[in-house]
């Protein structure tokens, strides 16, 4: 979908970069970015405010809105621990490159610390939510 204004702004852009030279390129670039920052920015708005109002009919009509769910139901299931390990793995690349890279060994351990700290605290709290099995 193509914005007619949008697109006639970039042509003007272009033949004044034409007759101008590149002497004043990088302002006339920065002048219609910011005029696409603009049509987003509007776009988007507009976007959130209607999702906005659609959630609050919703609610007033007695519903849940989509996308909210209750506190700590996003790992819940059989394969949530699972899934919070290997998202844990994934990131604990980039993570430990990054750590490693600013901090040494130092900023490598306090990184896999939090890594281990957040599995277990999952694994613990798991366990804790869990209803015995009236076992003893």
């Amino acid at each position: 979908m193509t914005d007619p204004e949008l697109a006639h702004d970039l042509d003007a852009a272009v033949q004044t970069r034409k007759e101008l030279g590149a002497t004043y390129e990088s302002e006339l670039i920065e002048s219609f970015l910011e005029k696409v920052e603009q049509r987003i920015d509007t776009a988007v708005d507009k976007r959130v405010r209607r999702q906005v109002a659609e959630q609050q009919m919703v609610v007033a009509r007695g519903g849940r809105p989509e996308g909210i769910r209750r506190p700590g139901s996003a790992l819940e299931g059989p394969g949530g621990a699972f899934a919070l390990a290997v998202v844990s793995l994934v990131l604990a690349v980039p993570l430990s490159a990054i750590a490693a890279a600013n901090l040494g060994l130092a900023g490598l351990v306090v990184c896999w610390g939090g890594i281990v700290g957040i599995n277990a605290c999952f694994t613990i709290g798991g366990s804790l939510r869990r209803p015995d099995n009236g076992d003893g």
